[in-house]
């Protein structure tokens, strides 16, 4: 449980349909003048360095980030938050969600953070010192049942984990159900990986028999390297806000060229 590391990973295909959707969701949230919650059950460091030795040896920021940057203009908020991340950190700087959304948000909203690997841990304290982020030594759904509603209800929710643990995949489903109860106006965000022996399948069949009206957008690519099992990516958005479909329909066409 406490051996992910995501610098590996950092900037890949599905970090790029992650962190583009968020984006997306925590600009049009900002809309409004009133202040809002973010919470995130599996944090990360929030800060990467895709010239780092993991980063190289696995080579997936270069066939992601790297190569899909043009996507997105400069009106676009991922492209706006990339653009601050490399101007305030370097050239080969890449965000995770934690750091979206500290320059996504306001003075005025709230942003909780879950990391249980102390290392992790550690480099995220020190990411997000200057945001005012409030940082849990927890773990992350744990975190989110404590918080859960929060204050200001107004807000969402990124539930991104390793799936390191098999059982993530049948506890998931309870786990959303529950924080979906208590806190029913909020937006709730599952990402998953497409995988080759369809582990996710069952959990995104009784995810979506239960939340009807949520959205569930999946894009395809090949995998980062011989026999890697993840083929694609997935989010699941329960109380999707409006113009969520529509952007997530143009990602789609963009991930279709690729292949």
């Amino acid at each position: 449980m406490l051996s992910y590391q995501h610098i590996y990973h950092a900037g890949n295909l599905a970090d790029v349909h992650k962190h583009s959707l968020l984006a997306w969701m925590l600009a049009y949230l900002t809309r409004k003048d009133k202040p809002l919650t973010y919470i995130e059950t599996h944090a990360g460091r929030a800060l990467y360095d895709l010239s780092a030795e993991e980063s190289l040896k696995t080579g997936e920021a270069a066939a992601g980030i790297a190569q899909v940057r043009r996507w997105f203009g400069k009106e676009h908020p991922y492209a706006q938050v990339l653009d601050r991340v490399v101007a305030e950190d370097g050239p080969n700087a890449y965000p995770g969600s934690p750091l979206i959304a500290a320059h996504l948000l306001r003075p005025t909203d709230q942003i909780h953070l879950a990391e249980l690997h102390p290392r992790e841990h550690a480099a995220l304290e020190l990411a997000m010192s200057p945001t005012g982020a409030k940082i849990h030594l927890r773990d992350g759904f744990e975190t989110a049942f404590a918080l859960c509603p929060p204050t200001p209800r107004r807000g969402m929710m990124l539930i991104d984990p390793s799936y390191e643990i098999k059982t993530d995949y049948t506890d998931i489903f309870r786990h959303i159900a529950k924080l979906h109860r208590a806190w029913n106006v909020g937006i709730i965000a599952l990402w998953y990986p497409i995988l080759t022996n369809r582990a996710h399948e069952p959990m995104l069949d009784a995810l979506s028999a239960q939340h009807k009206d949520a959205l569930r957008h999946e894009v395809r690519f090949g995998p980062a390297r011989p026999g890697h099992g993840m083929v694609g990516s997935g989010m699941f958005v329960l109380n999707p806000p409006y113009g969520l479909a529509e952007e997530a329909k143009s990602l789609s066409a963009r991930y279709a060229k690729l292949r």
